[in-house]
């Protein structure tokens, strides 16, 4: 069974799209995986290697694909970027994914937006902060410093990309386990069928789900599935191109097309168990600006879950 784990915290919550975990960008990562199966036919790796990837001075790219090529574990930081035009942004949401192939495994482990580290050049800020101050290159750095693991990819999105995304493929369906409604839209229990602008309500609840954090990183994990299914359809083929812009415009990474590729070859079967973990602390005031504690302990323990 998952080790899953659900932590309310106080203090003021951002109505940006940090609301919306990093699961979505893992859609990201596994449809573009899947694009490679249609690539004979749409010619897609110039335009992926072109428009999304991004190399990072903090990730030792030679390491990283002999890491891949010979089927080792790898560490992947995901982030999803709240990102306007003209604006840095912030990584309002952060995971680190860890595939492991020897055990058939995807490990998440979310670390919370406001969880107080040292960025370097920079002090102690909230962890959130370090995208906002020096890109993706040291929020990975960050991240790496702070759970003292060497990440081997990264993968960014901005969340503004989603509801442009499900409209592209039409509609999803997702089975939902909790009946409410949010003054626009009423949500039943079983079968949902959903649009772009109600995929984003969906995945934006937060104050009526009994299981907080987790149960709506259940749903956005129900919304990715959506997305890959969707996406899947033979019907969707065409719309290779269509989809290949919009992650163009919203989504970067380390990887590039032959990365992909290794993935589908030696990694595929990871998505087989998934496991989640939310990072546990305690909320405090520091200076008057909240801040999310993590102990030294849950760090340790977050790092060997990473590493064992």
């Amino acid at each position: 069974m998952a080790e899953t784990r659900s932590k309310s915290r106080k203090g003021k919550k951002s109505k940006k799209w940090w609301i919306l975990t990093p699961l979505i960008i893992i859609f990201a990562l596994i449809l573009a995986v899947g694009i490679y199966a249609w690539s004979i036919i749409n010619n897609v790796e110039d335009a992926f290697d072109s428009k999304m990837h991004d190399p990072l001075e903090a990730i030792d790219m030679d390491r990283s694909k002999e890491r891949a090529a010979s089927g080792e574990p790898l560490n992947i930081l995901l982030l999803g970027v709240d990102q306007e035009d003209n604006d840095a942004g912030r990584s309002d949401a952060m995971m680190v994914l860890s595939l492991k192939p020897e055990i058939d495994e995807m490990q998440l482990i979310s670390i919370p937006r406001d969880t107080r580290t040292v960025i370097s050049g920079r002090g102690e800020d909230k962890i959130n902060h370090a995208y906002a101050f020096g890109g993706a290159d040291m929020a990975v750095q960050t991240v790496q410093d702070f759970l003292g693991v060497e990440m081997d990819y990264f993968v960014r999105i901005n969340m503004n990309g989603l509801k442009e995304l499900v409209d592209e493929l039409g509609t999803i369906t997702v089975d939902n386990e909790i009946e409410w409604e949010d003054g626009k839209y009423h949500f039943t229990k079983g079968p949902v069928e959903m649009d772009g602008e109600k995929t984003l309500a969906f995945v934006r609840m937060r104050k009526q789900d009994p299981s907080g954090d987790f149960g709506r990183t259940e749903r956005q994990r129900k919304v990715m599935q959506g997305i890959i299914n969707e996406g899947a359809n033979v019907a969707n083929v065409t719309k290779v191109n269509e989809l290949i812009d919009i992650m163009g415009n919203n989504m970067a990474t380390s990887l590039d097309f032959d990365d992909m590729k290794t993935l589908l070859n030696g990694y595929r079967d990871t998505r087989r168990n998934v496991t989640s973990y939310l990072m546990e602390g305690s909320g405090t005031t520091i200076g008057g600006i909240y801040y999310y504690v993590v102990p030294d302990e849950e760090v340790a323990k977050v790092r060997d879950m990473i590493n064992s």
